[in-house]
């Protein structure tokens, strides 16, 4: 089994539980095809954009089984697969995929187990690095988690932690009180929340999880389906002779040392341009400027 090489990327590193993650991590939704749906477009540069990824350092990868669905694991695997020592995948469960691309929730403890060993076959792993959690939310307005119970959800995939298929657990688009109850039934390492310059909602949560050394992965740093409109970011990435895509990333980094990026592209020149621009430095001006945006 080969070893990931050692390169200086923006941040450092942090924590997924006991593992060591690089905070400029890889999202790979965006190697399925449109919409997060079929085949990707050019599966040569997907293959590419993954193993390019494992070249530069970086060593989290994140992932699941409905991005495609099935796709992006199966390209995962034929990319990578032996996986170097050292490279971590996460993954999530609690959705699917129907005919038409929609996200139906998929969270029984049934369909949660079943997705678990879906992604283990697809991955062609014994055990699964990390878990999360996928609760329900608005996919169209991103405005927040639906209240719904989660001990009982949890605790399918902690009785899988306990069979050593899964090594650590996690929670996606979930409130501070859906944490609080995950973590009566098991340990939770890492929160995936929508969060960026503009959308500040978990702006405690961010700061809780840290003294916690819990792990906060935004998703959709510029807006995702909804994009990020601010003449202010567009101002200050003028100034520093940056992209808009770079000062966000830059000021994640800069929020809260327990932030790990995981932006995600479908092609190499963009992820080089991503990881560059998460090291891009930011004056105090600067970061003043971009505080005010959310607040």
């Amino acid at each position: 089994m080969t070893s990931l090489p050692t390169h200086d990327l923006p941040g450092g590193t942090g924590r997924l539980g006991d593992l060591e993650v690089t905070r400029v991590g890889y999202g790979a939704m965006q190697l399925a095809g449109p919409g997060v749906f079929g085949p990707p477009k050019d599966r040569d540069e997907a293959i590419r954009v993954l193993r390019t990824v494992v070249d530069l350092g970086i060593n989290h990868i994140d992932t699941s089984d409905f991005y495609g669905p099935h796709v992006t694991n199966e390209v995962i695997r034929e990319a990578l697969a032996p996986y170097p020592e050292g490279l971590h995948l996460v993954t999530k469960v609690g959705a699917r995929r129907d005919d038409q691309g929609g996200w139906p929730p998929a969270l029984s403890p049934d369909e949660l187990r079943s997705a678990v060993h879906d992604n283990l076959r697809r991955l062609g792993l014994e055990a699964l690095d990390v878990v999360n959690l996928r609760l329900e939310a608005d996919h169209e307005t991103h405005l927040g988690p639906m209240a719904q119970p989660v001990a009982e959800r949890f605790g399918a995939l902690a009785e899988l932690r306990e069979q050593g298929l899964i090594r650590h657990l996690g929670i996606s688009t979930a409130s501070a009180e859906q944490i609080a109850e995950a973590q009566t039934v098991a340990p939770v390492v890492c929160v995936q929340n929508a969060y960026n310059l503009a959308h500040r909602e978990d702006d405690a949560l961010v700061d809780s999880l840290a003294a916690q050394d819990i792990a906060y992965v935004p998703y959709f740093p510029l807006g995702g389906f909804s994009p990020l409109h601010s003449q202010t970011l567009d101002d200050v990435a003028e100034r520093l002779g940056a992209s808009r895509m770079a000062v966000a990333l830059a000021w994640l980094l800069h929020r809260s040392p327990n932030i790990l990026l995981i932006p995600g592209t479908s092609s190499v020149d963009h992820l080089k341009e991503n990881v560059t621009g998460a090291g891009l430095e930011l004056p105090a001006d600067a970061l003043a400027e971009l505080d005010g945006i959310g607040r």
